[in-house]
């Protein structure tokens, strides 16, 4: 995954269907780093600007769980 800013808006959601995060990168990591499994595994980032994921061929508008978290793995290692 390309390398995202963190001052880039997003908007983190869940499947559930409860209210969205609507901020920058690091607001929505940092949320999703305060979630309880079950909610980690519903959520998902709503991007501004696509990046490009490995193995596909264009470029995506949704992070995945597995993505956000290396989002606040990257969030805690640069703290």
């Amino acid at each position: 995954m390309s390398l995202i800013p963190w001052d880039q808006p997003a908007t983190l959601i869940d499947l559930d269907g409860s209210a969205p995060v609507i901020g920058t990168i690091r607001d929505c990591a940092m949320h999703f780093a305060i979630f309880k499994p079950f909610a980690k595994a519903q959520a998902r980032i709503l991007l501004t600007k696509p990046v490009h994921r490995e193995g596909r061929k264009t470029r995506t508008w949704i992070l995945e769980p597995n993505e956000i978290e290396a989002l606040v793995e990257r969030l805690h290692s640069e703290a």
